[in-house]
């Protein structure tokens, strides 16, 4: 997916081309893109709050069209924050999607205010641990680009948070002629579908979230430790692994202690980034390995960062409406002293903008910060065991919020879209029959 994402720049102007766009109150006007695909947008409020303001904004949309005996639309968003359309111009990107179309029009769409540009890019996220002088720097830097972005923004500016989006998700059901919303969320596409079930729980037909992100506590701390005790977990994974296959570069070695050596050199910030950025996903195992027994030997060239492809866009913002990370330095760094207290080897580092000061500097408007859900069964909910993004604890709360079925699941993100065929059977039969997997279904890992 990352890899996807950074073809995004290049073919996000292949969006536009052929898209038609309905007026705020007309059907869609559906034109030809991606090579047998639909692309429109529609106008909404900026702001739901205030919807007689004059201002608007458009909702990107794609359609992919049902096969057989059509049941209605399936709304999807993929996560993110982000644009997932342009990437249906890559080969292959269609493929995960195309079961769903067996028996729904699938409608794919982009949040409000993703497709923005902003004149230069956010600063790069705060490593751990944090101090105090990169904080005020990382704050003063993203004020910067906020205020630069202010023009870019227009009539979105503030109004990026899930409360608006669930809104403007209401609107879509309305201008599709559906009479109930058929949902399918992934990551942080999860967090729309939560908001749409608090607001419109009576509107829901069948949802499903894969891989949520809870949207329910507002505690930075509670929040975010479950994600560092699972990927503390997978260092100690990462040794089982290694002590039973003979391919790991560290088979035969006490692959703990090596972590544990390493972080007592000098180069111990580097190794934790590197290997944070990766022990979410099984299949980097060998390269974990490589990467470790390589560093003990002082060599850490593969862990040197790469440069990035500049960030202009606003996901960050969006994820700031929603997620507000401590207010201030000490705010933060007694949140990242409760999750090394948690996960002290290496889950306290992953995923800092959960709890660094990624939120920093930015215009505290238009929040919406986590809270409580009312009931909604009518959802399937599962997350990946071994997942340190989106945490199976996650899954579990708002599934029980909710009195939905919660389907455990082997594995990590993005459990449907990256082909868990048992989960995507169970999510099939749900979205398709209504039939709910039995209580207490497991699935195992697709890797």
């Amino acid at each position: 997916m990352k890899a996807l994402l950074k073809q995004v720049t290049a073919i996000a102007a292949l969006l536009v081309t052929g898209a038609g766009t309905a007026t705020a109150t007309g059907a869609p006007v559906w034109r030809d893109c991606y090579d047998g695909l639909s692309c429109t947008g529609i106008e909404v409020p900026a702001d739901w709050d205030h919807p007689d303001g004059g201002a608007t904004v458009t909702v990107p949309l794609l359609r992919i069209p049902a096969r057989e005996r059509k049941l209605g639309t399936l709304l999807v968003n993929p996560g993110g924050p982000a644009q997932s359309i342009p990437l249906f111009a890559v080969p292959g990107f269609r493929d995960q999607f195309t079961d769903l179309a067996a028996r729904f029009d699938v409608v794919v769409f982009d949040p409000r205010g993703l497709d923005v540009t902003c004149p230069a890019p956010a600063p790069a996220p705060l490593p751990g641990p944090l101090t105090e002088s990169a904080y005020d720097a990382y704050a003063a830097a993203n004020a910067k680009f906020a205020a630069d972005c202010t023009a870019a923004a227009g009539a979105a500016r503030g109004h990026l948070g899930a409360g608006q989006v669930a809104r403007d998700l209401d609107a879509i059901r309305t201008r599709l002629g559906e009479s109930r919303l058929n949902y399918f969320g992934s990551s942080y596409g999860t967090v729309y579908g939560q908001e749409y079930a608090a607001r419109f729980g009576a509107r829901v037909g069948r949802m499903y979230l894969d891989s949520v992100l809870d949207h329910t506590r507002p505690d930075p701390a509670a929040w975010a430790r479950a994600g560092a005790v699972t990927a503390e977990h997978n260092l100690f994974r990462l040794a089982s692994w290694c002590a039973a296959d003979a391919g790991c570069a560290l088979h035969g070695r006490d692959v703990i202690a090596v972590w544990d050596r390493l972080l007592a050199t000098p180069s111990a910030g580097l190794v934790v980034a590197w290997a944070a950025a990766r022990i979410g996903n099984d299949r980097s195992r060998p390269e974990l390995a490589a990467g470790l027994a390589a560093a003990e030997a002082g060599d850490t060239s593969a862990m040197t960062p790469r440069p990035a492809p500049p960030d202009a866009r606003l996901a960050r913002s969006a994820l700031c409406a929603d997620f507000p990370a401590p207010d201030g330095f000490p705010a933060a760094k007694r949140v990242e002293a409760e999750l090394r207290a948690a996960a002290p080897r290496l889950g306290w580092a992953v995923h800092p903008w959960r709890v660094s000061g990624h939120c920093a500097g930015l215009p505290r408007t238009g929040l919406n910060p986590p809270a409580g859900l009312p009931p909604m069964p009518r959802v399937l909910v599962a997350n990946g065991e071994d997942d340190p993004l989106t945490p199976a604890e996650h899954g579990r709360r708002v599934a029980a919020q909710l009195h939905g079925r919660y389907l455990t699941a082997a594995g990590g993100h993005a459990l449907y879209l990256r082909g868990n065929a048992c989960v995507r059977g169970h999510v099939h039969r749900w979205l398709w029959d209504g039939e709910r997997p039995p209580a207490g279904t497991r699935c195992g890992s697709a890797d």
